[in-house]
């Protein structure tokens, strides 16, 4: 996500501490090498003549000297970045129930991600429902309906009836229709903002009377974004816009920015495929995982998407005990793969954004999981418990292979990923179980050792 970006810019405040003298040949290579990023990455070029001129301006300016200067220029812009990014615009429910629409063109995404912000408030303890008021699209009601039944999501759809107002009707009058603390609705699409299209969200908006509109598009339209966001809030009050397909383009900072110049505001970015591939867009954290700094608070956020709080004290407790099983394990490799594999979190780890990592925690490891399953099946219990006894005879693992019907080597495999977190725990990053995640300790004391001393020069 764009990466070559951030490596630019992080080059950039490094030539800038690193110099001894801020001269002009120097700080027109910088600009340079950020010109060249910013518009690689689709960031609006007036955007980028603005910031090239101020960073002269302060680095020419004879006022500032010395190390004062370089202070001044690193925070410069770093905050005319996070500027151009947009302002930090959460998403805040409102006491009782919330009817939220979400709203686009064909192709943007529209109900995959509902599903993901339905998972994304329930895994935060809200009741949430999905309504499914697309009956246009061929296949729409069916694909929520899917989706929720996947995801444990609750979803009002009716096949037979051909109007959107009416299916609300519909919905609305359900016994159940009321508990709910969130209403997720689902609308339909056109290739283009149509009459025809604005005329039904308006109609939609006056039965449903919704907390918040929100417009859902891809990053892949890049700068373009502006004109859409700018035509959907003219025509039907959008509050906010979810941004998708940020992990496919690097168009994803013309989306961004572009939004951020209409004001629209930036709710949530969405990442990838998985339901859990959903984050909130918060304009410092997101500079600062492109730097290399990490974004421990969002890593903090994926976490609790997969795992509960007593999963997350019991596991606390073995941490600091030293005391994993095989089984802890397996389903620490489990939950890595469900917040999308260390691949994808390492750069929202504080340092390791560019550190080489053991090909066996990188990528997809469900076929590995599932015969690490069956090899535990045919464990003794106390095998399960003290790994170490199969290393000492290794008799036991030819039984249990047999028993499992694998081979030697993934009995072996399984061993090694024991060894591998048992090594990081005891002179690992910071001592930490990278599989799992951080606990809230540890999140807190990642944040105190890496977080302020990082972010110390922007100040």
């Amino acid at each position: 996500m764009l990466e070559k970006l951030g490596q630019t810019i992080k080059k950039a405040t490094d030539k800038i501490a690193n110099a001894i003298f801020l001269d002009k040949n120097l700080v027109d290579s910088i600009i340079r090498d950020l010109q060249r990023a910013l518009i690689e990455a689709d960031v609006n070029i007036s955007l980028v003549k603005d910031l090239s001129d101020k960073i002269r301006k302060s680095a020419l300016d004879e006022r500032i000297k010395g190390i004062e200067k370089k202070e001044h220029i690193i925070k410069l812009l770093h905050d005319e970045l996070v500027s151009i990014l947009g302002d930090y615009k959460p998403l805040k429910l409102n006491t009782g129930q919330n009817r939220i629409i979400l709203l686009g063109l064909y192709g943007a995404g529209k109900t995959t991600t509902i599903a993901k912000l339905g998972n994304w408030y329930a895994k935060r303890g809200k009741k949430v429902a999905l309504v499914g008021l697309d009956v246009h699209r061929p296949a729409a009601r069916e694909q929520l309906q899917q989706l929720g039944e996947k995801n444990n999501l609750n979803v009002f759809v009716n096949f037979e009836e051909k109007d959107a107002v009416k299916t609300w009707k519909k919905c609305e009058k359900e016994k159940k229709f009321k508990e709910y603390d969130l209403i997720l609705i689902d609308t339909a699409g056109r290739h283009t903002l149509d009459k025809e299209l604005v005329q039904e969200i308006k109609t939609l908006g006056k039965e449903i009377k919704p907390t918040e509109t929100i417009l859902v598009m891809p990053a892949d339209i890049g700068q373009a974004a502006k004109k859409q966001a700018s035509e959907f809030q003219e025509a039907l009050k959008i509050s906010g816009v979810i941004i998708t397909r940020m992990d496919s383009t690097a168009k994803g900072g013309g989306a961004l920015t572009a939004c951020g110049e209409t004001k629209a505001g930036v709710y949530f970015i969405a990442t990838g495929e998985k339901i859990n591939d959903i984050e909130e867009f918060n304009p410092e954290n997101f500079l600062s995982r492109m730097l290399g700094m990490g974004d421990l608070q969002g890593l903090l956020e994926k976490i609790r998407l997969v795992t509960d709080e007593k999963q997350q004290e019991k596991m606390q407790k073995k941490l600091e005990e030293g005391k994993l099983s095989l089984e802890d394990v397996i389903e620490q490799v489990k939950s890595m793969n469900q917040i999308g594999g260390f691949d994808k979190i390492k750069n929202m780890i504080p340092g390791l954004g560019n550190a080489k990592i053991p090909e066996e925690l990188i990528g997809a490891q469900e076929e590995k999981v599932k015969k690490w399953e069956h090899i535990l099946k045919s464990m003794t219990p106390k095998e399960r418990e003290n790994p170490e006894l199969l290393k000492k005879q290794t008799s036991r693992i030819s039984r249990i292979a047999e028993g499992a019907g694998v081979n030697n080597s993934d009995v072996r495999a399984l061993l090694k990923q024991y060894d591998m977190l048992q090594d990081m725990l005891k002179g690992g990053v910071d001592n930490m179980d990278l599989s799992q995640g951080f606990s809230q300790k540890q999140m807190q004391k990642m944040m105190k050792k890496f977080g302020k001393k990082k972010m110390m020069r922007f100040k």
